[in-house]
C-alpha cells in the first residue's frame, strides 16, 4: 500500500527531472533525490516506496528524456496515473517498468493527495483504502505486461536470452 502524491495537467519532463541535471551522471539515488524538486520540494524528502503519482492530463511531455521516469522509479512510486500521458513518456515508462496507468478524468478527481491506495497491476484494480473504492482500468496485455514484471525491457531481454 502506498500514498498519493497529486499533481495537475501539463507536468513536463523539466519539472519532473530538472534539466540541469541532464548531463551529469548521477546514480539511481542521486536522481530520486532531485525528483519533482522544482514543482514539490517536500516530494523527494518524504516519498515512500510503494507511493503512486496521480496526475491530469498530459503528464511528462516536453523531452524523450528518460530521467524523467528512471528518478520517480528509483524513489519508490509503483505507478503513475494519469489522465493522459505523453506519448514518448507512456513508452519509456513500459521501458523501464513503470506501469502508466490512464483514468478518466472523474476518475481522477476521486483521489487526493495522502489518499492510500493500492494498486493491482495484474489484475487493473486500483484500491483507495482511505476513501473505500475502487477503480478498474484495462490490464497491460502480452509482452507490456511481462516487461512491467522484468521491471523494465532490459531485464526483459536478459530473462528471456537466459531460456
Amino acid at each position: 500500500m502506498g500514498r498519493v502524491w497529486k499533481y495537475g495537467d501539463d507536468v513536463n519532463t523539466d519539472v519532473i527531472f530538472p534539466g540541469k541535471y541532464t548531463y551529469k551522471i548521477m546514480s539511481d539515488e542521486e536522481m530520486a533525490s532531485h525528483a519533482l524538486e522544482d514543482l514539490d520540494p517536500e516530494f523527494a524528502k518524504n516519498v515512500k516506496p510503494g507511493d503512486v503519482i496521480v496526475a491530469g492530463k498530459n503528464w511528462g511531455y516536453g523531452s524523450s528524456r528518460e530521467q524523467a521516469v528512471k528518478c520517480l522509479k528509483a524513489a519508490g512510486i509503483k505507478a503513475i496515473i494519469a489522465e493522459s500521458f505523453a506519448r514518448i513518456y507512456y513508452r519509456n515508462c513500459i521501458n523501464l517498468g513503470l506501469p502508466a496507468i490512464t483514468l478518466k478524468r472523474e476518475e481522477i478527481e476521486k483521489f487526493e493527495a495522502g489518499d492510500k491506495v493500492e494498486v493491482d497491476i495484474e489484475n487493473g484494480i486500483i484500491i483507495n483504502k482511505t476513501k473505500g473504492f475502487e477503480v478498474h482500468f484495462p490490464p497491460f496485455e502480452g509482452y507490456v505486461m511481462d516487461i512491467i514484471k522484468a521491471g523494465g525491457i532490459i531485464e526483459y531481454i536478459r530473462k528471456n536470452r537466459e531460456n
